[in-house]
């Protein structure tokens, strides 16, 4: 887009083959067995690019259609998609022609996609000058007790008052938000990374969509800087890290390979150790952690062999937005920072064990006893008989493991449900709340007591539908659940009681986001 376009608000982002120019009136069927190149630019390039690297429509590439299995695919190009602007072909290609629809946006394409510095740069957007916007929030309810409510169903964000729970504003999202949403130091701004690309910076105080650019073709999450002053992307595709200023201005690409430069990775995640200064990296593909420092004044870093440090008899690089390596014997996927984010927990990719990198001297200095695939990403930490413990939920089996972060030995495995994807808690709860979202027990949650490490209770939201991703208030006083449906809702339960309090309609809320939480890094959510 460019001119004025650039300054409009997108259309709704629309899963499937969309042809927005496509005529009103159904056609004679065409031919059959026309090559499906043909096809794709005829009915799908207008929407989502002749590169199919996207537009309006969300991008057709292998990688960002992994989730969605090919037999649902061709029934979204056959009969659209309700409530979007995906209407339906089987008027106008045959079933043969589906499915060489199907075969084609699965294949990968004749050149290798890139998303070069000049693309990042020309995709930026600005809504709003935020300069320009009141200093100070445009309703009267709390600005750090939000919510930030993904809605996947349609894909949407409501903003929630934490102390009414009622929505503020709801506003249509790009296609595939992934990852939680990031926030500035004083919660005034909230970014959102989409599964195709697209950063998107809102206004919170003044509830406006602020800027928006696309760092990436496939990306897996992104993180604010503790100071506020950079975003960082991690991208599958292509395997990038992007640094961006915080009014979505690139500032810097990382491409994302080993030391020799032969082999690329993909990002698997990454966070903000705001206590070091610094972004820290998970690497996919080859078996290491970088750390990237966002302060000026970072000191170099050595590349290959030194004889002397003192002297500086060999080769550096700068130290500020430039990636320093802990080399390991394993790949680490996903990983939690101990307290003092001076180590990170990680997993393995052998679901055996997992893994303490010490980030100070950059290797492995313990092993855990993690088994299954651990969700370190959603782990919590609280203090249990005097020490301070690290819990995780497990996505292959139905435990939750307990580690002692000083020792790094197991407290305890406590058996669950099943396997579950969040596990969450808060200061000024004693309990800790896990799901089982990937089991016959999907519809329920487990409460268990931080102090006995013993499961005390339960809630079943709605029998027989997906309860998951519980969020508390500032205050701690109430846990709002999911219920993972496209015709769900949000459920507010007293967190003290067990009590539900109030339950709003929502289109599948796949994560709600509490601001103050999020900010202060409380200890009980994910960071």
């Amino acid at each position: 887009m460019i001119g004025a376009e650039r300054r409009t608000l997108w259309p709704a982002i629309t899963l499937g083959l969309a042809a927005a120019a496509a005529p009103a009136h159904p056609q004679t069927s065409p031919p059959a067995h026309r090559p499906a190149p043909a096809l794709y630019a005829e009915h799908c390039a207008a929407c989502h690019g002749a590169d199919r690297f996207g537009g309006i429509g969300p991008a057709l590439l292998p990688e960002n259609l992994e989730r969605l299995r090919r037999p649902a695919a061709a029934q979204v190009i056959a009969k659209g998609r309700a409530a979007t602007q995906m209407q339906g072909f089987a008027g106008k290609l045959s079933g043969e022609e589906v499915e060489a629809l199907v075969a084609y946006i699965y294949a990968e394409p004749d050149t290798k996609p890139e998303w070069s510095l000049d693309r990042i740069r020309a995709s930026r957007i600005v809504h709003a000058d935020a300069a320009t916007l009141p200093a100070k929030p445009v309703f009267d309810a709390d600005p750090l007790n939000l919510f930030v409510v993904v809605e996947a169903g349609d894909h949407h964000v409501t903003i929630l008052d934490g102390e009414r729970f009622a929505p503020l504003a709801r506003f249509a999202s790009r296609y595939a938000l992934h990852g939680g949403p990031k926030f500035s130091p004083d919660g005034r701004f909230v970014y959102f990374a989409s599964r195709d690309g697209w950063i998107s910076k809102y206004d919170l105080w003044n509830l406006r969509m602020v800027a928006e650019i696309r760092a990436g073709l496939n990306t897996r999450n992104a993180a604010v800087s503790s100071d506020g002053q950079y975003v960082l992307v991690g991208n599958y595709l292509p395997p990038t890290l992007v640094v961006l200023d915080a009014d979505l201005r690139p500032v810097k690409v990382l491409a994302v390979a080993d030391q020799e430069g032969k082999r690329t990775s993909r990002v698997s995640a990454v966070y903000d150790a705001g206590p070091r200064h610094s972004f820290v990296a998970a690497l996919k593909d080859i078996p290491e952690l970088w750390e990237i420092s966002y302060d000026p004044s970072a000191p170099e870093i050595p590349v290959g062999l030194v004889h002397d440090f003192r002297y500086r008899e060999g080769a550096f690089i700068p130290g500020f937005l430039s990636p320093r390596r802990s080399i390991l014997d394993d790949y680490l996927d996903d990983f939690f920072f101990t307290p003092d984010y001076n180590a990170v927990m990680g997993a393995s990719r052998d679901g055996k064990k997992g893994q303490v990198v010490q980030l100070d001297v950059r290797r492995k200095i313990a092993d855990l006893d993690l088994p299954g695939m651990p969700h370190l990403g959603s782990g919590i930490t609280f203090e249990h008989g005097g020490r301070r413990v690290m819990a995780t939920p497990n996505l292959k089996e139905g435990v939750v493991s307990v580690i002692d972060v000083k020792s790094w030995k197991l407290v305890k495995h406590i058996p669950t449900n099943g396997p579950g994807f969040f596990m969450r808690s808060h200061e000024a709860t004693p309990y800790a709340w896990v799901d089982a979202m990937m089991s016959p027990k999907k519809d329920t949650l487990q409460i268990i007591d931080k102090r006995t490490l013993e499961v005390v209770a339960s809630v079943t939201p709605s029998p027989g539908r997906t309860a998951a991703h519980v969020e508390f208030t500032r205050d701690g006083r109430y846990a709002l659940v999911s219920v993972w449906e496209m015709d769900g809702a949000l459920v507010v339960y007293d967190a003290a009681t067990l009590k539900e309090v109030k339950r709003i309609p929502m289109r599948r809320p796949v994560g709600k986001y509490n601001v103050y939480n999020k900010i202060t890094r409380s200890e009980g959510t994910s960071h």
